[in-house]
């Protein structure tokens, strides 16, 4: 089956790519082994969602609860992070992808900060996919800051606590400005979303794979969009609303 034969794609897909430390564990590898391979299908993953037309791509590369991990793995992950940003920058700009990253940024090394602020700003203008990658990120931390941010406002005589909307408290997360995703994929065979995009996913078809993330490929994305093609979303609605 080709990108042709997948009917309404998802604008937006999100990932939560879960199965490096036990892909390298079955093969008697150290962790972060799982890790680098796990680039390797990101790479192959962005390529197929520009071949399909999805306009989005976030993938849930390091939660706020995952600091809690031993430090020799947490020292090597940012390592990693840091590695990939230098490297794979200029490629996601040669093929017109634009990274952004969601999460609180304050809590990496101001080496990490730099790059990832100079990877935002050379790709800004990029429209093919937008890559974006959550790190240091929670859904909780999320609904929280907007809340903060809507407190400041209401404190500051801006804004009414009855003016305080569903759509409000949307726009002042940090996927502002993306589509809300439609698909959420999760690898490794666990079957919940932890903690990632709480509020976002509220209307999201969820699709749980026991592949282990570093074996997900384009053949993988491409039946997690078959099966989602064939979902009918009705947000609410009965059938006989929607097909009417």
């Amino acid at each position: 089956m080709n990108s042709t034969e997948i009917l309404n794609p998802p604008r937006h897909v999100a990932i939560i790519m879960d199965g490096n430390n036990r892909w390298a564990k079955k093969r008697l590898l150290p962790g972060i082994a799982g890790h680098r391979a796990g680039v390797e299908a990101v790479r192959r993953v962005v390529e197929a969602c520009d071949e399909h037309g999805i306009e989005v791509l976030t993938l849930f590369a390091f939660s706020s609860e995952n600091w809690q991990r031993p430090e020799e793995e947490v020292r090597g992950l940012m390592g990693l992070f840091l590695q990939m940003l230098k490297k794979e920058t200029r490629r996601l700009h040669k093929n017109r992808i634009r990274l952004k990253v969601l999460g609180d940024l304050s809590a990496f090394s101001e080496e990490i900060q730099q790059h990832i602020r100079e990877a935002e700003a050379l790709t800004a203008e990029n429209s093919r996919v937008t890559l974006a990658i959550a790190a240091n990120y929670g859904g909780q931390w999320d609904i929280a800051q907007a809340a903060q941010q809507l407190a400041v406002k209401v404190k500051a005589g801006e804004l009414e606590p009855g003016q305080i909307t569903p759509e409000l408290i949307q726009d002042h997360l940090y996927t502002a400005g993306l589509p809300l995703p439609d698909l959420c994929i999760r690898t490794g065979g666990d079957h919940r979303i932890s903690n990632f995009m709480l509020w976002q996913f509220a209307y999201a078809e969820l699709y749980f794979t026991s592949t282990l993330w570093p074996d997900f490929d384009a053949a993988q994305l491409r039946e997690a969009l078959v099966d989602f093609s064939g979902r009918q979303r009705r947000f609410g609605k009965t059938s006989e609303q929607v097909e009417g």
